[in-house]
């Protein structure tokens, strides 16, 4: 399993200055890492040392104890240099901060899961996806199950699309208990045990470097006290609910990052692309400043749909369908704009010799995360409706 090095660090504030020194280094590696597929480690450590992979946990305890806001303006600076990236650091914020915020994780479990985090840059994420199931987003319990076996428990199951997989020191493993009455919740479970199998199977047009490969547990054995919050299946916990809005808004931060990566291209492009015929930049055209004008609005949207999210969030407000509208609306957007792009300028958009065409197939993969299109619009009609 891909580790990495022990140095930790400690800041008062985020170190923005030093993260916006990092994202044009992310963005010169980021063609690299989608051709060969691998996790970028060389980003995750550099975010590492400059105490970004703790944010989301208490001062007490290393982090910086981050809200929505902050979180979702580091990934989104994240993601113009490499979203790959952002999304496996998004993922260490949205688990590692519900964890600090949920009263069902004993106490002794959340000390070793911080203390790894912040000593070794440990990495956690959720492992949700099933083959069979799909996304647990559109309902049914899951086929891992955990079984007591004398005084250890043993996992068997398998996580597919587990972003991060091969680079994750925990897994969050959603599961659930045998039996006629199961209990269903997380599992954590060091990923460096005995019976844990990474196979590597994320071989997709888009965001290539999250390592989401699948992950099987084959009579994996843990300790009792790594079965968190297992409760009966209709009494889910508050915080999943905020997880779940927060998850939507990060995730549209993410894409929306993504499309201002490619409009900054697309920018300089015209700039400094001067056809003979012409005799001037392709700037000087009214059709291509027609085009940044309609990217900007876009974009001009997609910050007001973001600005509103976090202020229903930072109000106290219930704003579960809200943030899923956002999160669709959003993405919609985002790959509204990379398309524009990629159309007005013709083959050099799709050439692989500049970074446009890798941003589209990147802004696509907007679409697949929970909570999907029809899911956002059907939650917002009922909710309309009754």
């Amino acid at each position: 399993m891909d580790t990495l090095p022990v140095a930790p660090t400690r800041h008062d504030t985020p170190d923005w200055a030093a993260l916006d020194r990092l994202v044009p280094r992310f963005a010169a590696r980021a063609a690299e890492y989608d051709r060969s597929g691998e996790i970028a480690l060389d980003n995750l450590a550099e975010l590492r040392d400059a105490g970004f992979l703790a944010l989301a946990l208490p001062r007490a305890h290393g982090g910086l104890a981050i809200g929505l806001r902050t979180m979702l303006e580091v990934v989104s600076r994240i993601a113009r240099g490499d979203p790959s990236t952002a999304l496996i650091v998004s993922m260490q914020y949205l688990q590692s901060g519900a964890i600090v915020r949920s009263d069902r994780w004993p106490d002794d479990v959340k000390m070793e899961l911080f203390r790894s985090i912040t000593q070794e840059g440990a990495l956690i994420n959720a492992l949700r996806v099933e083959p069979e199931l799909g996304t647990p987003a559109r309902g049914g319990l899951p086929a891992t199950t955990v079984r007591q076996d004398g005084a250890t428990w043993r996992i068997n199951g398998c996580k597919i699309f587990s972003t991060g997989s091969t680079a994750l020191r925990w897994g969050a493993v959603w599961a659930r208990t045998e039996g006629d009455t199961p209990r269903v919740g997380q599992v954590l479970v060091p990923l460096d045990l005995p019976g844990v199998r990474i196979e590597k199977s994320w071989h997709q047009m888009g965001m290539r470097a999250t390592g989401s490969h699948t992950i099987r547990f084959e009579d994996v054995a843990i300790p009792e006290r790594y079965l968190v919050n297992l409760a009966p299946p209709a009494a889910a916990p508050d915080e999943a609910v905020q997880l779940a809005s927060w998850h939507a808004v990060v995730i549209a931060a993410l894409y929306d990052g993504v499309a201002h990566a490619a409009r900054d291209w697309l920018v300089g492009f015209l700039h400094d692309r001067v056809p003979t015929n012409l005799g001037a930049p392709l700037a000087s055209l009214p059709r291509f400043q027609v085009l940044l004008g309609e990217i900007d609005a876009l974009l001009l949207t997609n910050r007001a749909l973001i600005e509103h999210a976090l202020a229903r969030e930072e109000s106290g407000e219930r704003a579960d369908t809200d943030a899923g509208l956002v999160k669709h609306v959003v993405t919609e957007n985002a790959i509204a704009a990379v398309g524009k792009a990629v159309a007005a300028i013709g083959n050099p958009g799709l050439s692989q010799d500049n970074p446009l065409e890798r941003h589209y197939r990147d802004v696509l993969c907007g679409r697949i995360h929970t909570p999907q299109g029809d899911s956002a619009l059907i939650a917002a009609g009922r909710s309309a409706l009754t």
